[in-house]
């Protein structure tokens, strides 16, 4: 992620005005960091960040698991909403 921020970052910004959304799975312990590490890396490069109805985050310890974190899977579909909706703002500016 570092070495992404800084090679965008030296070509121009090429992240610049692009819309991002930081999407984590994990096992428990320290989805919040990675998540907020993510966002840190999409304002400093000048991105617009969609929300959701939560933080964009599924859990699960087995394989598959995420698939099955019923409260992760509605926060998906309406980040995909709200990503769709902002692209589509973006897109008739």
């Amino acid at each position: 992620m570092d070495r992404a921020g800084f090679v965008a970052m030296a070509n121009g910004y090429m992240f610049k005005r692009k819309v991002g959304a930081a999407v984590v799975a994990v096992r428990r312990a320290g989805a919040i960091h990675v998540f907020d590490s993510i966002n840190h890396l999409f304002l400093i490069s000048q991105m617009i960040i969609a929300g959701s109805s939560y933080w964009n985050i599924g859990m699960g310890l087995e394989e598959r698991d995420v698939e099955r974190d019923q409260e992760g899977l509605a926060t998906m579909r309406t980040l995909g909403q709200n990503m769709g909706w902002l692209l589509k703002k973006i897109a008739t500016e």
